[in-house]
């Protein structure tokens, strides 16, 4: 290509999402495919989002209130804090997006998981930054380790708790040892993504409140997982409103749409719909569990809505097999060997034609 451009674009792949359901079906000539890739809910949304869609495509003519008012004032409600605290993005992807062009510049080092949410990895290196690798420790975020990495030329560590692809978790007591021990002028990325799902005790689900001591905090939520809108990319960050401000400088003018402002509004506290999902999850991941046992496969137990596990063969090989019968789910890059993949937990329905299929694929 004879036209130039940033060269920091050299090493970064091209996102590869989870294979469409269709796109399965017309390859392969299925007339049945189940996916479970892409961590989506497999319940839907609440119902009180498709009534809110139906009155919002009224005035669909109109562009959307480019300060997401009324589902920042339900975030802040759901949560007792200020709206100048709260904001909305088109998906945490956006929002990561935005955190890497405003915080992180040419050669400022940011440090982060070998196997995490890969979106960490390109955005700093869009901006050129000098990432520093932290290996999991037990398939978990190894905070001591991460508390060595960083030092005062850290701009950004980025975490996921429940960590993606993984499952894992760590305790709130390590994200008070982090936060104690990082530079007040490092910006720690809590990504909270899964957090719906955790019922581990040792889990923070009090996350906000330490958001009141640490003004170099950031905490990033979806709608996109529990809340079953993830065709509608809606994700919230929460954090000190300095830092948002700063953040909301860059921010595309009416980055939220119409539709996702008022399915946001309705779905965040629809907590019927949300125990429902979370009931499924835990039943799901109970069930995968001892079937797993049964056939001697190693895996993470999850805090999330997705399970990894050790095939014991090569991913893609699995990966490809189980989709010739109908079931997508993904391989997980960064083991070695590579015969790790993860698996979104579906019905049960799904869970148990999973489980069957991938039996013929071990066999």
């Amino acid at each position: 290509m004879q036209v130039k451009y940033r060269k920091e674009l050299d090493p970064i792949p091209v996102y590869v999402p989870g294979k469409p359901i269709d796109e399965v079906k017309r390859e392969l000539g299925l007339n049945r495919v189940i996916k479970l890739a892409s961590n989506e809910n497999p319940f839907g949304f609440s119902p009180y989002v498709k009534e809110a869609l139906l009155k919002a495509m009224e005035e669909a003519n109109q562009y959307p209130d480019g300060n997401s008012t009324l589902l920042k004032e339900a975030i802040a409600q759901k949560y007792g804090i200020s709206v100048e605290m709260v904001l909305p993005t088109c998906g945490s992807d956006e929002m990561i997006d935005l955190i890497a062009k405003t915080f992180i510049g040419k050669d400022d080092e940011v440090v982060m998981a070998d196997i995490t949410f890969p979106r960490y990895s390109a955005t700093s290196q869009m901006m050129g930054a000098s990432i520093k690798i932290v290996p999991l420790r037990n398939l978990t975020n190894d905070i001591e380790g991460i508390i060595k990495a960083v030092n005062e030329n850290t701009r950004v560590v980025w975490l996921c708790n429940p960590n993606n692809p993984t499952g894992t978790i760590f305790s709130g007591r390590k994200l008070v040892e982090l936060m104690e021990a990082i530079p007040p002028t490092t910006l720690l990325v809590y990504d909270e993504a899964y957090s719906e799902f955790a019922s581990h005790p040792d889990y923070p689900k009090d996350s906000i409140k330490f958001l009141n001591k640490y003004k170099n905090m950031l905490l990033l939520k979806t709608l996109s997982k529990a809340y079953g809108l993830a065709g509608l990319r809606l994700g919230y960050t929460i954090g000190d409103p300095e830092l948002i401000s700063t953040i909301n400088k860059i921010r595309n003018p009416f980055n939220v749409t119409l539709l996702s402002q008022a399915a946001g509004a309705a779905a965040i506290n629809d907590e019927e719909f949300l125990a429902k999902v979370i009931a499924n999850n835990n039943e799901g991941k109970e069930y995968i569990y001892k079937e797993f046992d049964k056939m001697g496969l190693e895996y993470a137990k999850t805090e999330a809505n997705h399970i990894i596990f050790n095939a014991k063969k090569d991913n893609s090989t699995v990966f490809n097999n189980l989709l010739k019968r109908g079931v997508i789910i993904r391989p997980v890059v960064g083991f070695n060997p590579n015969t790790w993949l993860r698996v979104s937990l579906g019905t049960m329905e799904e869970n148990r034609e999973f489980i069957k299929a991938l039996k013929e694929v071990l066999k």
